[in-house]
């Protein structure tokens, strides 16, 4: 059941990478927030039902719906639902998304012998998962796309305090509420920055009218 759920995270990863349209990188957004709430019933069952409703609440409610809504709302304000033509073409965005799979995996195996307590698997998904966002940031040009690179670099910050979690829970916490901060904070200022896009563009447009 986990190794499943972790093939279909890295899936939704290298799909991100490829695709072009908003709405789809905004669903898989939402797909994410699911898996992880999935994960985290499998890999954190050893909480006490406290925590892992406030585990499940995190990654269902806020990753799965509440990110996803905001995401959907910045694409009807904006009506861009693709990626700019001069970005980096989705050959080479696989092609780095693969190179970071790569050395994600190499660096994991070359840290297993000294790293017993900590779940090597999940260390090696989240550790692509946040190459994958760095990746989004880089080669992407439009804003929206630095927006979902920063939510998927959170999830491998989730998914990080999840590889040392059953020994460590309070490092879940602490890791949860500060997911939920930088997200706060990251989405406040990406749609500060795109409301100023969008009133600058207006005010272009009637410039050049009465022109």
């Amino acid at each position: 059941m986990t190794l499943s759920l972790i093939i279909l995270y890295v899936l939704t990863l290298i799909y991100l990478a490829t695709t072009e349209r908003f709405r789809n990188a905004a669903t898989i957004m939402s797909l994410q927030g699911w898996i992880l709430m999935a994960i985290a019933i499998v890999r954190l069952h050893t909480l006490n039902w406290a925590e892992l409703a406030f585990i499940i609440a995190e990654t269902a409610l806020f990753k799965g719906i509440i990110v996803p809504a905001i995401l959907f709302s910045v694409i009807r304000r904006t009506k861009i639902n693709r990626i700019k033509a001069s970005g980096s073409s989705q050959f080479h965005s696989l092609l780095l998304s693969l190179v970071a799979l790569t050395a994600s995996v190499s660096l994991t195996y070359f840290m297993a012998d000294s790293a017993s307590q900590v779940n090597v698997v999940f260390f090696c998904v989240a550790l692509y998962s946040l190459l994958s966002g760095l990746v989004l940031i880089v080669l992407r040009t439009r804003i929206f796309s630095h927006l979902v690179g920063f939510l998927v670099i959170e999830n491998g910050v989730f998914l990080f305090s999840t590889a040392i979690g059953v020994e460590m829970p309070h490092l879940i916490n602490i890791g949860i509420m500060l997911d939920i901060l930088i997200s706060i904070l990251m989405l406040g200022i990406f749609l500060t920055k795109i409301d100023d896009k969008l009133h600058s563009d207006d005010t272009d447009s009637l410039t050049h009218v009465k022109d």
